[in-house]
């Protein structure tokens, strides 16, 4: 155990409480450690920390060795974004595929089924679910990571979600709000505006959070978006006319505020992410993540110093500060309560076993339009593969070559980005049957065009719509998988097997 100084004053350690940071490698370093015991009650871990289930049951534990009511935060959405199976795919489905199949009972199985792995492996708070409303299909950070673009379905599918993952002894952290559904633009980017009256965002945006609110979820995650009908020049996770006017007061929350990550450039940009920090906390924020691109010791010190700063210089209300680090130990206690009334198997064991409700659900999202044979020996497949957004990265595989190898060897498997040739593409799969994947084509030109030309040349081409599946239904087999987890390329593939398993 690290040798911990005792001596940091009650502000100081509020200052660390209120941080969710990151850090690089898979144990934890030295100077996160004497941060736990400093006053830091949060961790926040990343693809590039985990690499399998006992590694990550050993870090967590490590954490914990310092204080046992460590927070530890993930972002596993499951489908896309997953962070426990970053280099292999995710075992569950995304939350566009269970809102394609709008069967709450299953949703709440998939988080519940999730949230027992991550608790097996010592994470107590998820920062999922994504509560968006889809409404903009060219949206190019949300699409398959929300439930759909009706409201009413998107928030009886969040409140299942919540009702789930809590029941495993996991925080939900519901994002992003208040809805990041309708823009155009990626907050990790730049600085997304919304510009709706207020009566649209009441029927529409705030619909899910409102059932998160009712449902419990123990925390809410702001985003980086401006909506000039609440606040003209403030994003949300800097408003107080939106964290604490709206969030607080109006729709009645009372659980943890946490941002979105302050790095990302929507914040950084404009404000930088000390100033940023600090207007998050006064404007109503309670935690602060940090670290999926800022990931070191001098961030944190940076956030931790600007927080004390500002208080002693009479910007951010000492009273504030505390109430803010006491509402982050409150779900730290609610968690540790939760690790055992729920305790289970060990890690490895509880982490990979289980149900295989991820793979039930992805092939019942499946959506086959069309009747052509199925395939009768192993295919070309082509994947088209657009530049990924930052919360999904690109170290996590997706596509169906890797499964339909598995059940027909011999599959052969080509990449292919914006340059693409259709013409490569014929003289790559020579007498093979092409299967075509995409992913939001309705987004990418590029790659409608290429398919058309694919299409044109081999009609008994298959084409899988791994993303939203906004452009119409073509090829002589069209499945929408409604995400690109692995269990939907799993069940995809088996759809084009002459007897696929049933759901």
């Amino acid at each position: 155990m690290t040798t911990i100084a005792r001596s940091t004053d009650t502000l100081t350690r509020d200052a660390l409480t209120v941080l969710q940071p990151g850090f690089v490698g898979t144990t934890a370093p030295d100077w996160l450690l004497r941060r736990i015991g400093e006053g830091l009650t949060s961790v926040g871990l990343f693809g590039r920390n985990i690499a399998t289930a006992d590694q990550l049951a050993a870090l967590t534990a490590q954490l914990r060795s310092e204080r046992d009511d460590v927070l530890v935060a993930i972002d596993e959405e499951g489908g896309d974004v997953t962070r426990l199976e970053v280099r292999t795919g995710s075992s569950f489905p995304g939350n566009l595929a269970l809102g394609s199949v709008d069967d709450t009972d299953l949703t709440r199985a998939v988080a519940h089924e999730l949230g027992r792995r991550l608790a097996a492996c010592g994470v107590d708070l998820n920062w999922a679910p994504s509560a968006d409303v889809n409404s903009n299909p060219d949206n190019p950070v949300i699409g398959v990571r929300s439930f759909g673009a009706d409201p009413q379905l998107v928030a009886r599918h969040t409140a299942a979600y919540i009702e789930g993952l809590q029941s495993a002894g996991v925080a939900a952290c519901t994002k992003h709000f208040p809805g990041h559904g309708d823009t155009a633009v990626d907050s990790h980017h730049a600085l997304p505006r919304i510009d709706v009256d207020l009566d649209t965002l009441h029927a529409r945006e705030l619909v899910p959070f409102r059932a998160a609110i009712a449902a419990g979820s123990k925390s809410v995650m702001s985003a980086h978006i401006l909506l000039p009908a609440l606040d003209p020049t403030r994003p949300a996770t800097l408003s107080p006319r939106v964290l604490t006017g709206l969030l607080r007061e109006e729709l009645g929350y009372d659980g943890l505020i946490v941002t979105d990550a302050v790095e990302m450039q929507a914040i950084a940009s404009t404000y930088g992410i000390e100033r940023g920090s600090v207007l998050a906390i006064a404007a109503g924020a309670d935690a602060l993540c940090v670290g999926g691109g800022l990931a070191d010791e001098d961030t944190v010190l940076r956030l931790r110093d600007a927080l004390v700063a500002a208080v002693r210089a009479g910007e951010l209300p000492e009273s504030r500060l505390a109430d803010a680090a006491a509402r982050v130990r409150a779900l730290a206690s609610w968690t540790r309560e939760a690790r055992g009334s729920v305790a289970g198997p060990g890690a490895a064991e509880g982490a990979a076993s289980g149900s295989d409700i991820g793979l039930v659900a992805a092939r019942r999202a499946l959506r086959v339009t069309g009747s052509a044979a199925p395939l009768s020996a192993p295919p070309y497949v082509a994947s088209f593969t657009p530049v990924a957004n930052i919360a999904v990265g690109d170290e996590t595989p997706w596509g169906v070559g890797v499964e339909l190898s598995a059940l027909l060897p011999g599959t052969v498997t080509g990449t292919y980005g914006p340059a693409a040739d259709p013409a490569s593409v014929l003289a790559a799969a020579g007498g093979r049957r092409i299967v075509a994947v995409v992913r939001d084509e309705h987004r990418h030109p590029w790659m409608s065009s290429a398919l058309s030309a694919l299409l044109s040349a081999r009609p008994d081409t298959v084409v899988i719509e791994m993303g939203v599946p906004q452009a119409a239904a073509r090829g002589s087999v069209h499945i929408a998988t409604h995400g690109a987890a692995r269990v939907c390329g799993r069940a995809a593939a088996e759809a084009l097997l002459p007897t696929p398993p049933l759901p």
